[in-house]
């Protein structure tokens, strides 16, 4: 059993490495994640990423490279290696980092940054959206600016299931900024506890209270008949 865990934990920190190396190495070509399949046969690694042409480089150059790193440095055996767009760039949390960290890199003002992406973000169908922006944004001393739209979960079981986080760092003349970026899915729009019109609430507490004094009768009937039968 414990042989088992140990691989299990080998494999995730693995997994956590790479995603760290390609996160620094590919910070300008948008990296939103990576997927790890393992058989016989070898090692399949498949990148998403906002411009895959920068991590498949001129005739695939940047992936033979990549392939020599995985195997001698991460220890992969046979990797093969493919890389994609994710599906809605505009819902992957890192890619929205990067874009925001890159943008400041650039010299665009934070807060227009910022609320342009989440504008994008929201248009895309995301449920809601927190940007958190925090340094030495234009004086010396640190602080941090938060910007949301729509419905951010922030609690409970649904922040795993609908949520997606990532964190990026802009290097500025003053310093680091760092960029978290909170994206709520589409599915999470619908509320799990719907509240009713007031006439509707109404109708439904008195359909209740029919019930219960319905209820309440009819045991107050069968008491007598039970405790005779008893006496007898």
């Amino acid at each position: 059993m414990s042989r088992i865990k140990n691989y299990f934990l080998r494999q995730g920190l693995v997994r956590v490495k790479l995603d760290e190396y390609l996160a620094q190495n590919f910070y300008t070509a948008g990296y939103a994640g990576l997927q790890i399949v393992q058989s016989g046969l070898g090692t399949r690694v498949h990148i998403f990423a906002e411009r895959p042409a920068l991590i498949i480089g001129r005739r695939g150059a940047t992936i033979r490279k990549l392939q020599a790193v995985f195997q001698k440095v991460f220890g992969l055996e046979n990797v093969q290696i493919s890389v994609s767009q994710p599906d809605n760039m505009e819902l992957n949390a890192r890619v929205q980092a990067f874009r925001i960290a890159r943008a400041l890199e650039m010299g665009y003002h934070f807060r227009r940054v910022a609320m342009a992406t989440m504008r994008r973000i929201m248009e895309a169908g995301a449920a809601g959206v927190e940007v958190v922006i925090s340094g030495k944004l234009t004086r010396e001393r640190a602080r941090f600016e938060k910007y949301h739209m729509g419905k951010v979960i922030k609690t409970g079981h649904t922040v795993d299931l609908y949520t997606d986080r990532a964190i990026a760092h802009a290097r500025l003349p003053l310093g680091i900024i760092g960029v978290e970026v909170l994206i709520v899915e589409p599915e999470a729009a619908e509320p799990h506890i719907k509240v009713r019109p007031k006439e509707e609430a109404e109708a439904a507490v008195k359909e209740l209270e029919e019930i219960t004094s319905s209820a309440q009768v009819a045991g107050a009937v069968e008491e007598p008949v039970g405790g005779e039968a008893k006496g007898a």
